[in-house]
């Protein structure tokens, strides 16, 4: 007597399992209409019961999926389990879902007993994904053209230049002070000249995707780079705070971190509060998981709640300075990022901003 009532009470709690179930759960015929079907599937699917049952299940599948689904129907018949098929249902509307399958044949009652999840949302975050993919990829390639574009296009005026410089009599120049400037001018454009021959081979070489590490002096990569930008420094009255005492060499690529030095520095002075000198405190450290290199200034700063998710995005520019082009911080990112490492950025406004480079050990 108590075996039976287990047994009815069993009968009714897999009633309600199927009932309030929020997975689709169906049985279906070897002649593939369905039998059974839960409140969940007639939901989501917008048909009537008796609509879903007058046709074939073939009719609600999506027609780029109906011969994938024929062929593994065909599967079922002979036996054969169904675990995680994926296909596309029409709603009534004429929506589509995706929905993944797990099927099992029960070949002397010529039944397939079958249970769905609705995996459109995957699907939308999946596809989603892949165009945010492929627009990055799109991105990164038109500014790898450009800069190689740009570096190559350049070396001509620049050798041009040099050769002017080759001309020049200086003994015939009797000022001193033009004598310094040409003496900073040439040296500036030997400097550049080396970047953009270093530019073009690094480009041409493919180390984008995957550079080349060597040990690099830090501190020696810093001052060359203060030293080419002399005059810019002498003009807005820029000072430095350099300490290097900590650690000095890294092992990275020599191309990426002149690249990243370079940007901050020259942000730091862009940046600047009207008639304040720019103040740059550089600091170098070791972790327990690596180095960081904290880059620090008393600029016009940001409202890291208003653009801090934005920062380092291409193309995001944040104030009115004529010289902003949004490119900087993402090629900052995407250098780190190459270097499997990560950058921070903490700002007030009004007060400055800073960046920490994370380089792993």
């Amino acid at each position: 007597m108590e075996i039976d009532k287990f047994h009815q009470q069993t009968d009714l709690n897999l009633e309600l399992f199927f009932s309030l179930s929020h997975d689709f759960l169906c049985i279906a015929g070897f002649d593939g209409y369905f039998r059974k079907i839960n409140p969940a599937f007639i939901k989501a699917m917008g048909y009537t019961r008796e609509e879903l049952f007058s046709h074939p299940i073939s009719h609600f599948v999506h027609p780029l999926d109906k011969e994938k689904t024929a062929e593994t129907r065909a599967k079922i018949l002979e036996g054969i389990p169904l675990v995680h098929f994926q296909n596309r249902y029409i709603t009534k509307t004429g929506g589509i879902i995706w929905l993944t399958w797990t099927s099992v044949p029960v070949p002397e009652k010529e039944l397939i007993y079958a249970i769905s999840k609705n995996i459109t949302h995957i699907k939308q975050l999946e596809e989603d994904r892949h165009f945010r993919i492929r627009d990055l990829t799109s991105v990164n390639s038109g500014l790898t053209k450009l800069s190689y574009t740009t570096s190559h296009d350049l070396r001509a005026p620049v050798n041009n230049l040099i050769a002017l410089f080759d001309l020049l009599d200086l003994t015939k120049i009797e000022d001193e002070e033009t004598l310094l400037y040409l003496d900073m001018l040439e040296k500036s454009i030997l400097k550049l000249k080396i970047t953009l021959n270093e530019q073009v081979d690094h480009l041409r070489e493919n180390q984008l995707l995957k550079p080349g590490l060597e040990e690099v002096n830090s501190k020696e990569i810093l001052y060359n780079i203060i030293d080419s930008l002399r005059s810019i420094i002498d003009t807005t009255g820029t000072t430095f705070d350099i300490d290097f005492s900590e650690i000095e060499t890294l092992r990275t690529n020599k191309f990426y971190l002149h690249s990243i030095f370079l940007n901050l520095i020259t942000n730091s002075i862009k940046y600047s509060k009207p008639g304040i000198p720019p103040q740059i405190s550089i600091v170098s450290k070791r972790t327990a998981t690596g180095v960081e290199i904290e880059f620090s200034d008393n600029g016009i700063g940001l409202d890291m709640e208003e653009n801090g998710n934005k920062l380092f995005e291409l193309h995001q520019v944040f104030t009115n300075h004529h010289d902003s082009k949004g490119i900087g911080l993402y090629l900052v990112k995407s250098y780190m990022t190459s270097l499997g490492g990560t950058i921070k950025a903490s700002s007030e406004k009004n007060v400055g901003t800073t960046f920490t480079l994370c380089f792993k050990s």
